[in-house]
């Protein structure tokens, strides 16, 4: 089974999951919802001897992307050029534009709108640490939120769709509760139990235990 080196950096004093990939031969890193505290992530960086390559986003809540564009100078700063954001799906464009706003309401003064050079759709696979990932749109928490799965290593990175013993917040104006459930149930859940996901806050999980446990999508709900 293919592994993937990986870290989580919890930033800013919301502690969401910031995480980067990346491959060990080539140390080449993707680094994936870099919500703020962007000289820690660069730290990090440093400290792996690593080049990034691509700063990518599972959807486009403040709390996941605010950072995005001090990580981006960081970069140029030390690698010579900034890299190219990728993702999400465009429905959370609404969200990226308005990053300096909702960062702001929550003492995150580094954020600053953010427009991808690529959006993503379902169907279509982004490299991570030099391994492809397929891509799912699971909207409900956000519009436009993804989900990234390597089936060679059994492993997803899930952003705020799924965690373990819970699932993302619907109650924003743009929620949508009945497509979250059946996003997880219909997509997510069918790739298989043994699949290990990273998530963006807290603990990750498996798509097995959360079928099995979870109160809002698991079995016995």
């Amino acid at each position: 089974m293919a592994t993937i080196n990986g870290a989580v950096i919890p930033v800013t004093p919301l502690q969401q999951n910031c995480s980067v990939f990346w491959d060990d031969e080539a140390k080449l890193a993707t680094v994936i919802d870099p919500g703020g505290d962007a000289p820690r992530i660069v730290e990090m960086l440093e400290v792996q001897g690593l080049t990034v390559e691509q700063i990518l986003l599972t959807h486009g809540h403040f709390d996941h992307a605010a950072g995005v564009q001090a990580l981006n100078r960081l970069i140029a700063e030390r690698q010579g050029a900034p890299v190219p954001i990728v993702g999400p799906h465009r429905d959370d464009a609404f969200l990226l534009d308005a990053l300096a706003e909702d960062g702001a309401a929550f003492g995150i003064l580094e954020a600053q709108p953010v427009t991808p050079d690529r959006w993503l759709d379902e169907g279509e696979t982004v490299t991570i640490a030099g391994k492809d990932f397929a891509i799912y749109h699971c909207p409900g928490h956000s519009p436009g939120s993804l989900v990234y799965v390597n089936e060679e290593a059994r492993f997803a990175i899930v952003g705020d769709v799924l965690f373990q013993g819970s699932i993302g917040r619907t109650d924003f104006p743009y929620g949508d509760h009945d497509a979250l459930i059946s996003g997880i149930r219909a997509k997510l859940f069918p790739l298989g139990d043994d699949i290990t996901f990273i998530c963006g806050h807290g603990p990750g999980s498996t798509f097995g235990a959360e079928r099995l446990g979870n109160p809002f999508v698991g079995e016995g709900r």
